[in-house]
């Protein structure tokens, strides 16, 4: 969920591609997988898909190191900020179904809402660009509660609700964790459902994503990758990441999810199984400049979207302490690129090499 993984973005952007080509570039790319691996410098899964069907899937490294258990195609592993693409797909089916509009309020779904000068300012399509000016709730007092208290969307309302805006709304970009909290509030009140009823029932069942879900933290489920980040008492250690997750994951961030069901997402959503042809593309489209810094690309509706050598690239990334992970859609090419880690940064020099690779 942290504003870190956009520095994948902004390397891929800066760096540059290669004009080398492999005769096999999966086989480049497994390649130089099977390198990291022994270095112990990658652990994850890996995915890669041309025209909706795998080309490339492997796993390395450890999903349990106390147990040994290694990663494997099936594992799940931590989307951080992946889950807003979701979050935003959610909102644009509401708006293609003629319920919401994203040039109304918050006022007009959250009549209650807590800052009533918030809620009567604030537009859907402010806080789906970033360009809400609310804070980003991630900070060093989220960082030090207990999880254990913030068990639904709402719950996170009193980290950012009486906080003053960081700007005028629409007037510039600010990545803030804290408007996709609000989509999700909204989603909640325009559909008389939860939040994660509504993504179950029209986003990961229609796309066969059996494997994906926010699960709370003692919440019992097969095949869940540990989190492994640097320990702060012992340099040089790792540590679990349990105590930087979420309790469960929300519209903002921190659902779980496998490299497969990712690919089903990309396929249902570049097949127009989510959204019809014109909201997929409004959905897609670049709308203001990044709220990255040194990310020369747009930010659509949840999605971040780029240009790298005259390629078309959409998708998100997410990052916390343990958690990296990506998915690309190269839009003209036809590729379907996953990379989840239980990591802090393997996913980027892959992301890096797959993209030197494929992108040249």
């Amino acid at each position: 969920m942290k504003r870190n993984i956009f520095s994948l973005f902004s390397f891929i952007t800066i760096v540059s591609i290669c004009g080398c080509s492999a005769a096999d570039p999966m086989r480049d790319i497994a390649n130089y997988l099977e390198e990291l691996d022994a270095k112990d410098q990658f652990s994850g899964a890996v995915l890669v898909a041309r025209d909706g069907d795998p080309i490339l899937e492997r796993a390395f490294g450890i999903a349990n190191r106390n147990y040994d258990v290694p990663n494997q195609l099936d594992t799940k592993f931590n989307l951080g900020s992946m889950n807003k693409m979701f979050t935003a797909v959610a909102i644009l089916q509401l708006v293609e179904q003629g319920k919401i509009s994203v040039d109304d309020k918050i006022v007009e779904y959250i009549p209650g809402y807590p800052n009533q000068e918030v809620a009567n300012t604030v537009t859907i399509h402010q806080l789906l660009t970033h360009t809400s000016g609310l804070m980003d709730f991630v900070s060093q007092e989220w960082r030090e509660i207990s999880k254990d208290q913030l068990r639904e969307i709402d719950d996170y309302l009193p980290l950012f609700v009486d906080k003053p805006l960081l700007f005028e709304p629409g007037t510039r970009s600010s990545y803030s964790n804290s408007g996709f909290i609000v989509l999700g509030m909204i989603i909640e009140e325009a559909t008389g459902q939860t939040y994660f009823d509504y993504v179950r029932e029209n986003i990961y069942q229609p796309c066969g994503m059996t494997d994906t879900d926010s699960f709370e933290v003692d919440r019992i489920v097969p095949n869940v990758a540990i989190g492994y980040a640097g320990n702060i008492r012992n340099y040089g250690e790792l540590a679990s990441n349990f105590y930087w997750l979420p309790f469960k994951g929300i519209s903002a961030g921190g659902g779980y999810s496998t490299v497969g069901d990712m690919l089903n997402f990309s396929n249902c959503l570049v097949n127009h199984q989510l959204l019809n042809p014109e909201f997929t593309d409004i959905l897609l489209e670049g709308k203001v400049d990044s709220p990255i810094p040194g990310f020369d690309g747009k930010y659509a509706y949840g999605f971040m979207v780029s240009t790298i050598n005259n390629h078309h690239v959409v998708g998100h990334g997410g990052s916390l302490p343990g958690v990296c992970s990506n998915l690309d859609i190269i839009t003209d090419l036809g590729y379907t690129v996953v990379v989840l880690s239980n990591s802090s940064h393997d996913c980027i020099r892959v992301m890096l090499k797959i993209h030197e690779t494929l992108l040249n």
